[in-house]
């Protein structure tokens, strides 16, 4: 690579689409928030890129978001803290924001505008591509397939990620799903020929930022992590900006390099909030609890941007980290993200008042995509019928607990009291593990078998005589 060209601060932000001279426009007429209002900016278009020259030679950065005959509204990355109409020249680059992209991000950590925070070099790709990614047309688009295991028995189990899906976590304040999507960029894994991961970090405290650092830092030290990270002081635009960046790193090291990708981002509701906010400045009519009626879209165009592509090796998974305010999962955001996505992990704050980690309520999650990755010739012969089982118990042993604590544990038969032992079991020995504690799929599904050992044989009836005969742990009281 040469040297950059002038007037470029760093390796990731784009590249002037002419490296001539640009024109600068003065005529300031507004700054409202995170906004800036400028006019004469004819021939400017629609999420075109700009810089902002301030006076003493500092520089910030722009997206137009609006025309309005000559009046381009651009949202400042770095803020208009500080900023006066008077000595600002705008400099528009006559394309949208680009990136730069390569295996150059593996290892990195940036900030959430792909700015280097562990003191390297700017990231200095061999291409350059636009953030706002590029339709995929769904005729080239493959079906997921083939898993991707995370190493946490009760998501291997029971809702098993598949490459190329979109898998959400929901949550709630206060509940470990950092830990969780942290643990899953740390652990997993799939059987193609590379994998990496791609975290990208949404309003975090430094606190957890410095967490997710030092938890991944061993994957991100063999080359096969990238990690942006956006704090919750820095400015709320650059939090709009972090998911895209980290979607089309992902895109060009899956469908040019090869690569099997999983992106992490978390939390989706510090996005959406920065939707609102950015939507509430250029005071447009609000929806459902004051966020933009295009939501819907705004997270289709970032959910959207994964799959498998005919032709291509690698492969784009996504799992998105969102916190419901309240608990509440008909919010928007996550009612939302249920339409796009395909199942979700819920995470329930009284099965970690139980003591399990990680606190997944099971009969509320699923993976609608489980079957195209799971099974014979993918993970194990008897891994849907396991977790059929494992799903139907658990669903019973729930309605036994319910009647129990109605008419007393003593008043139930015999048969649901076993179904009362094996929610014990189940929960102790197959869903609670350590959160830096990576499993085989064998050892879960071993777990998942001496679960269900706990119950009579006539109560298995979703498992064929085979698999029992293979695999059931034989014991001399069984009934």
């Amino acid at each position: 690579m040469g040297p950059e060209p002038p007037g470029v601060t760093d390796g990731v932000l784009p590249l002037p689409a002419l490296l001539g001279a640009r024109i600068s426009h003065s005529d300031i007429r507004e700054l409202r928030g995170p906004l800036l209002v400028v006019g004469g900016a004819h021939g400017v278009g629609w999420d075109e890129f700009a810089t902002i020259d301030l006076p003493g030679g500092a520089h910030r950065h722009g997206l137009v978001l609006e025309i309005d005959q000559d009046l381009a509204t651009l949202q400042v990355l770095e803020g208009t803290d500080g900023m006066s109409l008077g000595g600002i020249g705008i400099r528009f680059d006559g394309r949208p924001l680009h990136v730069r992209v390569g295996e150059q991000w593996l290892g990195r950590v940036c900030n959430g505008r792909g700015e280097p925070l562990d003191g390297g070099p700017p990231i200095m790709g061999a291409a350059a591509l636009p953030i706002s990614g590029w339709p995929l047309n769904p005729v080239f688009r493959e079906p997921p397939a083939n898993p991707v295991l995370t190493g946490i028995s009760v998501i291997d189990a029971l809702m098993t990620l598949v490459q190329g899906q979109k898998l959400p976590i929901f949550s709630v304040p206060g509940m470990p799903h950092l830990t969780l999507a942290t643990q899953i960029a740390a652990q997993a894994v799939s059987g193609g020929e590379s994998f990496r991961v791609v975290f990208a970090a949404m309003g975090l405290t430094h606190a957890d930022i410095a967490y997710v650092r030092d938890r991944l830092e061993q994957r991100s030290a063999g080359g096969e992590l990238a990690l942006l990270l956006n704090a919750a002081d820095d400015p709320v635009i650059e939090r709009i900006l972090t998911p895209r960046i980290a979607l089309t790193v992902a895109e060009h090291l899956a469908y040019t390099e090869g690569h099997d990708v999983l992106v992490v981002m978390s939390d989706m509701t510090s996005y959406a909030e920065a939707v609102r906010e950015v939507s509430a400045a250029r005071q447009e009519i609000p929806a459902r609890r004051g966020y933009p009626g295009y939501l819907y879209s705004d997270l289709a165009t970032l959910y959207e941007r994964c799959g498998r592509v005919r032709g291509r090796k690698g492969s784009v998974t996504i799992v998105p980290v969102l916190t419901m305010p309240a608990g509440d999962i008909t919010h928007p955001v996550p009612d939302l993200t249920g339409y796009i996505t395909e199942g979700q992990i819920v995470l329930a704050p009284d099965v970690a008042a139980r003591g399990i980690y990680p606190p997944v309520d099971v009969l509320s999650s699923l993976s609608r995509l489980m079957r195209s990755g799971a099974g014979k010739g993918r993970t194990r012969e008897d891994h849907l019928e396991v977790a059929a089982q494992v799903m139907s118990a658990l669903a019973r042993a729930r309605q036994a607990a319910e009647l129990a604590e109605l008419v007393g544990e003593a008043a139930l038969s015999d048969t649901d009291r076993s179904y009362l032992s094996y929610r014990t079991s189940v929960e102790a020995g197959l869903f609670a593990q350590d959160p830096d504690e990576a499993r085989s799929l064998d050892d879960t599904l071993g777990r998942a078998w001496a679960a269900l050992a706990v119950l009579p044989d006539q109560e298995l009836a979703m498992l064929p005589a085979a698999f029992l005969k293979r695999y059931l742990p034989q014991r001399s009281d069984r009934t």
